[in-house]
């Protein structure tokens, strides 16, 4: 059975693979389906965390300006908080000498800390197998290594790809079975990494049948480049928010573009109890059969010049959706639109109003914009947070009203949004202005 076929009967049922000429492959609906309709849940092949193998503490400005002082299961990447009861079940991998008390916090550089013993003996019978705890001990140890953070991150992905091509021959395969092809001179990084790791922690003899070479070292790398997703850290409004760790989902990655996506994907890895570091993706409005289901890789506040600047470098191709094709016409006027939005993050008060979203996005009332409806509608107006709104799933056919916005987690009620922007409209005062800080768009959200 081939790979696709093999993607088409594990995925949901609402979506199937399709070739789209000059897309390739991508997921588009099996059904109609109506907003808030969960498409698809993805389990990773491989989840490895985005922090450094060892960084230095973190200077004041740094812990004001992010929120990377935070530390987390090296298992399920829910965050291990000292400062609470539940510090008491954290252990660290038994080859690690140091125990993290509930007063005095956890070491700077741990790599190998477990919320509890059961993700523990999880993690030691599959990713932090005897071998990948002694890789990460000496490659932070490597002092060449440790001039360079990006490359800390990759180096982490190698291990844990090389890893998975002992523990499940059939991931391994899955992970080599996706986009992403190797140069045909290698990158630096990939001479560098794969230098490193043969010289200081080569695989197991066991991973030899897929050929531990330089050529799959650069492979890997480039699939990892283009599928991984990004767990995010918590929200924080006066932080900005960084990566915690990264997943390669084997059905998620056959996701597409668009600027203006008809999805969203949700992840809940301190909420949920079990399965924490799946992907949940729902459609944010009503898609009818046969249209394809796209995703936004980033942010969709960004202005056209870095959506292209970013789709370049990042994934190898230039986007011609909807939006680019109205926005292309404005590049006079992104420059003058770039010192607005900075200002905007940084003065986004109680006054703002529906215009200014408009505003942020480059939309102006001269231009002419028919997507505005979807910042208005879909793009959360919470102060940094540019998340993307869907319904929450339907009961019983019946369509949510509820919006949840996939950054920062908040709610918020349509049916009385609507009705707040009527009164709005007919000049009527509302005598609780809180509800307006929670659920009206454009005005400051809690």
């Amino acid at each position: 059975m081939s790979e696709v076929e093999n993607i088409q009967t594990t995925a949901a049922p609402l979506v199937r693979m399709a070739e789209i000429e000059g897309r390739g492959r991508a997921l588009v609906a099996s059904q109609p389906l109506r907003a808030g309709q969960i498409v698809l849940r993805d389990s990773p092949i491989i989840v490895y965390s985005a922090l450094p193998l060892k960084q230095p503490p973190p200077s004041q400005q740094q812990q004001q300006l992010h929120s990377s002082n935070y530390y987390y299961c090296s298992n399920c990447f829910k965050i291990l908080q000292p400062w609470t009861t539940a510090a008491a079940s954290v252990v660290s991998c038994p080859a690690y000498s140091a125990s993290p008390g509930l007063g005095g916090g956890y070491p700077h550089d741990a790599h190998a800390l477990f919320c509890n013993p059961n993700c523990r003996s999880l993690a030691l019978a599959s990713s932090h197998s005897p071998w990948v705890c002694e890789a990460l001990t000496r490659l932070s140890d490597c002092p060449s290594l440790l001039l360079h953070q990006e490359r800390q991150v990759q180096a982490r992905f190698l291990i844990a790809a090389y890893n998975l091509a002992v523990v499940s021959a059939s991931d391994f395969r899955t992970l080599l079975s996706l986009q992403g092809d190797s140069p045909a001179q290698p990158e630096d990084a990939a001479l560098f990494l794969h230098s490193v790791i043969s010289s200081l922690c080569p695989p197991p003899q066991s991973s030899a049948v897929f050929g531990f070479s330089l050529g799959l070292t650069a492979s890997l790398l480039a699939k990892d480049k283009l599928n991984a997703f990004g767990l995010m850290e918590p929200f924080a409004q006066d932080r900005e928010r960084s990566v915690r760790a990264y997943g390669i989902y084997p059905n998620a990655s056959f996701f597409n573009h668009d600027c203006l996506p008809n999805a969203s994907r949700f992840d809940y890895v301190d909420a949920a109890a079990e399965r924490n570091t799946d992907i949940i993706v729902r459609v944010i409005h009503d898609v009818p059969l046969g249209r394809e289901i796209c995703l936004s890789y980033f942010p969709v506040n960004q202005n056209y010049s870095d959506r292209q600047r970013r789709l370049r470098e990042d994934y190898g191709f230039t986007c011609e959706c909807d939006r680019c094709k109205v926005e292309a016409n404005w590049s006079d006027l992104e420059e003058e639109e770039d010192g607005d939005e900075e200002a905007m993050d940084e003065d986004w008060d109680e006054n703002m109003a529906n215009k200014d979203i408009e505003d942020a996005c480059g939309v102006t009332e001269d231009n002419d914009f028919p997507h505005a409806y979807f910042f208005l509608r879909y793009m959360c107006n919470r102060k940094n947070c540019w998340g993307t709104l869907a319904p929450l799933p339907p009961s019983d056919s019946n369509p949510s009203c509820i919006m949840e916005c996939n950054v920062c987690g908040s709610l918020k009620n349509e049916e009385e949004e609507e009705a707040i922007e009527g009164s709005l409209e007919a000049g009527v005062v509302l005598e609780n202005p809180f509800s307006l800080s929670l659920i009206g768009l454009g005005i400051r959200g809690g």
